[in-house]
């Protein structure tokens, strides 16, 4: 079809509008886009774009995200943008979404009454330095964060992620990567109708104190959530998804071991968060003196061992580890405190690549053993979370001492490295009790648990086992009660423990597919900062001169060729 022959005809034009026209309505239907980059930056995984095409309702989403901003955060304003953009193609009209300022034309009160909601939402402010020129800087408060609502019920989306000591380019490149699995997280508990039940059990010295007080209310937020009496209670897979087991203080008896060992064969998913030794700051402050970790006996060992793992009898240490506020000196009179590294509180990072534990900031651990994974036929074991690279094990009898390392030769013994805390294992469990049973002894556990008893799990199922309670649990101080997961007194920042705990019971009864999506990593390719400044006037040209020189240089040859082709006729 050549546009010059239809423009010689009569209302030709008007035939080319028209053709216009359509190539418009069509192209607005017709959504594709070529992503080019290594990471696959801008491609959606299959996960969301199911669930987007998924929606029967409309999401609203409002990125708190406007306004002056420095590179950085305009950077990942237009990445959500971008984001969003690409959620709405696939949304079937279902997703809008608007970018504003909070508190923009308010007074100062009530700009700050809106803050302070903000705040009690869980949406944290930023101080954002804006670089007006060489010499001026400015500062304003700003909440990287977006509000996801569907149906009346709305859910908070912090576009910050990153992991303690990043800076602030590595830290926005971090939030760019997981920008999709927070807001497809956000959409998915918004639409879900049906929460999968997750309990946890009683029976054995479970804390139901303030300690579990940030537990309860995360589980409660996300999950039908509920008090299992392991004693009286039957257990049955199809009803109760996960059973959580936290710091439980007293032995199990065969009977509870029966009805857990039966539930995971039915293919139910168990949470092991253990203590096997007793040890505890406040005893260590108590006494005033080192004092040894006695072992619980929970009567639980020979079950985890033919599950696939082993927690030690013994305490872990490491370099890289927690701040605690300990007497250093005395001056004047007075005690002089200081926070200083506490090697038995350990900061356990990922050293494989699952998406549970991916792209997740460092997790606090209280007082952990360590954990050996032994032969189970069938079974995949995965290490979720480790020590650092400079650990030690004490083994029985475990010493527990304010002034751990006192010596250079105390520091050379930390030569442990990545040692596990916390073991993903899957598959089809064998029982504990498989071959011990007869016929009558079978009878009576179908009594006990409802099921007839099963020697060798029938589905897969899926347990976490983690040799430290206090992941899951909240310090408590008398000044401000119970504490965020993963918080020290003192300390104003907060580990990833929640978010570690969230992404567990997402692996165990959520969507998988979406929490695959933890697995995004952008690469972050810098420029060199003093040769940008160096050669800022070349690049300068190179940007704005050189495109219009080649226009220039194209037109020439234009009219030239034109002048020819005409001359010649």
């Amino acid at each position: 079809m050549n546009p010059q022959k239809i423009l010689q005809k009569k209302y030709g034009w008007i035939v080319l509008l028209i053709l216009f026209a359509l190539l418009i309505l069509l192209s607005a239907q017709l959504h594709t886009r070529i992503d080019l980059t290594k990471e696959k930056r801008y491609s959606l995984s299959t996960s969301t774009k199911q669930l987007l095409n998924q929606l029967k309702g409309d999401v609203e989403i409002k990125v708190l995200l406007s306004g002056k901003l420095s590179a950085g955060f305009r950077k990942l304003k237009n990445s959500t943008s971008e984001l969003l953009e690409n959620f709405r193609s696939y949304s079937n009209g279902h997703l809008h979404f608007t970018f504003i300022q909070p508190g923009e034309g308010l007074s100062d009160s009530l700009k700050m009454q809106l803050y302070d909601s903000l705040v009690h939402m869980g949406i944290k402010p930023f101080n954002n330095q804006l670089q007006e020129s060489d010499d001026a800087q400015t500062e304003r408060i700003i909440f990287p964060a977006a509000i996801v609502e569907y149906n009346g019920k709305l859910i908070p989306v912090d576009l910050m992620s990153g992991k303690s000591g990043m800076d602030e380019e590595s830290t926005l490149n971090y939030s760019e990567a997981l920008l999709e699995f927070k807001f497809d997280d956000a959409i998915q508990k918004l639409t879900t109708k049906q929460f999968p039940v997750v309990a946890y059990a009683v029976g054995n010295g479970e804390p139901l104190n303030p300690t579990v007080n940030d537990l309860f209310t995360t589980l409660s937020n996300n999950y039908r959530f509920g008090i299992f009496d392991l004693k009286n209670g039957i257990l049955n897979a199809d009803t109760i998804k996960a059973l959580m087991i936290v710091k439980p203080q007293t032995a199990f008896t065969e009977d509870e071991k029966i009805k857990i060992d039966q539930y995971i064969m039915q293919g139910g998913n168990v949470l092991w968060f253990i203590d096997r030794l007793y040890a505890e700051f406040d005893s260590l402050l108590r006494a005033k003196s080192d004092f040894v970790a006695f072992d619980k006996g929970l009567n639980i060992d020979d079950q985890l061992f033919k599950y696939g793992v082993r927690i030690n009898p013994d305490l872990l240490q490491d370099l890289n580890s927690a701040k605690q506020p300990l007497v250093v000196g005395n001056m004047g009179g007075q005690p002089q405190i200081q926070r200083i590294p506490f090697p038995y509180y350990p900061l356990l990072t990922a050293p494989e690549n699952h998406p549970i534990s991916r792209n997740l900031d460092q997790v606090l651990s209280i007082f952990p053993s360590s954990i050996d994974t032994v032969e189970a036929k069938g079974i995949k074991k995965t290490v979720l979370l480790a020590t650092d690279t400079t650990s030690r094990k004490l083994g029985t009898p475990a010493i527990v001492s304010l002034r751990s390392i006192r010596t250079e030769g105390d520091l050379q013994t930390f030569t442990d490295s990545k040692v596990p805390v916390v073991v993903l294992l899957e598959g089809k469990f064998k029982s504990l009790y498989a071959n011990r049973f007869d016929k009558a002894m079978q009878d009576s556990v179908e009594k006990l648990t409802g099921v007839p008893f099963m020697s060798q799990g029938e589905k897969v199922a899926t347990q976490i086992v983690a040799s430290d309670a206090d992941i899951v649990t909240n310090v408590v101080t008398q000044s401000n009660g119970p504490l965020p997961m993963g918080t020290q007194q003192f300390e104003n920042y907060q580990f990833a423990n929640k978010e570690f705990l969230l992404n567990c019971l997402d692996y165990l009864v959520g969507n998988r597919g979406i929490i695959e999506t933890r697995n995004k990593e952008f690469t972050l390719r810098l420029l060199d900062k003093t040769k940008v400044k160096d050669n800022k006037t070349f690049w300068q040209f190179i940007n704005i001169a050189l495109p219009i020189v080649i226009i220039l240089i194209f037109g020439i040859i234009l009219q030239w060729y034109r002048k020819k082709t005409y001359t010649n006729i």
